[in-house]
């Protein structure tokens, strides 16, 4: 006989609180009596785990938030060198075997050849940014033996590694590929050509061959790819001019900004839409310093994308004294190291036109430039319509370049 403030729930003698709590279809577990009897566990806020068979003693399950990813956690995987070693498939050896059957005991030779083994093939992507998805090995696939009856053995399958548009493909310091196209293949590894099975000796000297001879093994090379970024506009600046936040402006790139020089450490790449469904592609090059093109600073690790840019865009702080002077010291480095880099068809945007400053510069750059200059505020997003004009002026040139040359241009 138990007393009132007791109950039975499933065989077993709980608190008549706990039956009530727990309900009489539940699963009884001893670890719901525990938290419900432990006066320690109930002042600290813990609930006990109740079983999900029961409607009203199912726990309250919360939507998980996603965990947010800082900036620089999405963006310190770039990578745009790699060092990899490619080997085709081993081919497959040829059969050795005689054919045999009633009435026809001596049948001849009927081994077969081996397969071929796989290519490794190294193919560009659009979808690809950056080399971190390569790994430092890649084989093909062998070929199988050659079997009785005059079969041959199965070809190894061709594996295929995807690759950024723009991936140089180096060996021994010499360039053997440049990948610029999205799906541009290029065959990094030859697979070895499959053996001869004993069939392939027969002759009139020789009715009854034993000679057969292995797979040859597949070709074996250590590449290495160099990522040139391949956009149509690229954002040349010294450290804290505002490329990145200007490219958070005008597209939807997120790099991080911050007021500390070399924020920016990877190539970022936006995409500015027009409304009849063009792309413009624009790269920000992280900031430059005097003495890049002698590898000071982050150096030529980053000067090389800015060689695939088709036209630049100058971005100059006005708020320093004499802006003028950092247009003249990016161009003598983009000559020094590629002579004719600075040339390219470009405009000179002055940003930070938002403070004092700025706006006593202004007038004094446009007078010492020849180029256009466009004043804006990344900050404040004013007269970016104006730049919005004058970069689609500069992508029909280009276009019209190209065609005129019989080429197609880079589309995003």
């Amino acid at each position: 006989m138990l007393p009132r403030c007791w109950a039975v729930l499933g065989g077993r003698a709980v608190p008549a609180a706990a039956s009530a709590v727990l309900g009489s279809r539940c699963q009884w577990r001893p670890a719901h009596l525990r938290l419900l009897l432990n006066p320690v566990a109930q002042a600290q806020g813990r609930q006990p785990a109740f079983s999900t068979t029961c409607v009203k003693c199912s726990k309250n399950r919360r939507l998980r938030q996603k965990r947010i990813i800082s900036e620089r956690k999405l963006t310190r995987y770039f990578v745009d060198h790699r060092r990899v070693r490619v080997v085709g498939g081993q081919g497959g050896g040829g059969g050795h075997s005689f054919h045999s059957e009633p009435r026809k005991i001596f049948g001849g030779p009927d081994g077969g050849n081996g397969g071929d083994g796989g290519h490794v093939i190294l193919k560009a992507d659009r979808q690809t940014k950056s080399l971190s998805s390569v790994l430092p090995f890649y084989q093909g696939v062998h070929g199988e033996r050659g079997g009785s009856k005059n079969c041959y053995g199965a070809n190894g399958a061709c594996v295929y590694v995807k690759v950024p548009v723009g991936t140089l493909v180096k060996e021994d310091g010499k360039v053997v590929a440049d990948l610029t196209q999205d799906g541009e293949e290029y065959v990094a590894a030859y697979g070895g050509a499959g053996g001869k099975g004993n069939h392939f000796f027969l002759s009139n000297e020789n009715r009854a061959p034993t000679l057969f001879t292995p797979g040859e093994p597949g070709q074996d090379r250590v590449l290495h790819l160099e990522l040139k970024t391949t956009a149509h506009a690229g954002l040349v600046g010294f450290p804290n001019a505002g490329k990145s936040s200007l490219l958070r402006a005008i597209s939807r790139a997120r790099p991080a900004v911050a007021a500390y020089p070399f924020t920016t450490l990877n190539p970022h790449v936006g995409i500015v839409h027009y409304q009849d469904y063009e792309q413009v592609a624009v790269a920000d090059i992280p900031g430059l310093i005097k003495g890049a093109h002698q590898n000071r600073g982050l150096g030529m690790a980053f000067l090389r994308h800015i060689e695939r840019c088709h036209f630049l865009l100058y971005v100059v702080d006005l708020s320093v004294s004499h802006p003028w002077t950092q247009l003249q010291d990016l161009k003598y480095e983009l000559e020094q190291y590629k002579k004719g880099l600075s040339e390219r068809p470009c405009v000179i945007i002055g940003n930070k036109i938002d403070l004092a400053e700025s706006r006593i510069n202004l007038p004094l750059l446009k007078e010492r430039v020849e180029d256009r200059v466009i004043a804006l505020s990344a900050l404040r997003g004013d007269n970016l319509e104006e730049l919005f004009l004058h970069l689609r002026e500069l992508y029909d040139a280009y276009v019209k370049t190209e065609q005129s040359r019989g080429q197609n241009p880079v589309k995003w």
